[in-house]
């Protein structure tokens, strides 16, 4: 049994934060907590603002649901992709996890607009709309489908990880958008031959998603 969080002395706490961090395991949390006992103050002191400018400086864009900075100056709380006026409106592409909105942006390859669902669904949930924001995706859709000719939705890119949860979230939403895109005529397609089978989107490199974008289906 783990020892209650106010009985915990602060290098074993700190340890037990680090390891809520996506792919961190015990022995590495340990490691970061003692790294941080062989830092000077000004560098736990810069990390520890840092952190807590992390929350205070960073909204969700309203439209794509991704996070951006404050300072960035745009419309109704939308993010510089979301108003850019070189996007394509007629192309967006579904992923689980902002990384993967970062590293898709860095090929150059995909000038459409996004939507990130915030994670994915597990193999054996029994709620999986509670596991990913399905209602504001449906939301999005319909609105994009509602516009001029000049916007209206043309293609819909499922573009998730190859891995049990991602595929399981895939077939899903699948379920989930095809009467949408039979309602309003718009392509439903995935991520083609280029990624291999238990692959994350935020590792792929920019030949491998070249390819997945140019052979989807």
């Amino acid at each position: 049994m783990k020892p209650k969080s106010s009985l915990m002395d602060p290098l074993t706490k700190l340890s037990e934060l680090f390891k809520e961090f996506p792919g961190i395991g015990p022995r590495q949390a340990r490691r970061f907590a003692y790294f941080l006992l062989t830092r000077n103050n000004g560098f736990v002191s810069e990390l520890t603002q840092s952190i807590e400018n992390l929350r205070k400086n960073i909204k969700i864009c309203t439209s794509c649901f991704r996070y951006f900075p404050l300072g960035v100056k745009t419309e109704q709380n939308l993010c510089s992709i979301c108003v850019s006026p070189n996007r394509d409106t007629q192309l967006l592409m579904i992923v689980s996890h902002d990384n993967d909105v970062d590293h898709m942006e860095r090929t150059g390859l995909f000038n459409g607009l996004y939507f990130v669902l915030g994670g994915s669904v597990p193999i054996l949930e029994k709620e999986p709309e509670n596991k990913i924001r399905l209602k504001e995706l449906l939301s999005v859709i319909n609105n994009k489908c509602s516009t001029s000719d000049v916007e209206h939705l043309k293609e819909v890119i499922l573009a998730l990880d190859l891995n049990p949860e991602g595929e399981h979230t895939e077939i899903f939403l699948k379920k989930q958008i095809s009467p949408l895109a039979e309602t309003h005529t718009f392509t439903l397609s995935t991520l083609g031959r280029g990624l291999s089978t238990g692959t994350e989107i935020e590792y792929s490199d920019t030949e491998t998603l070249k390819n997945a974008l140019k052979n989807r289906e």
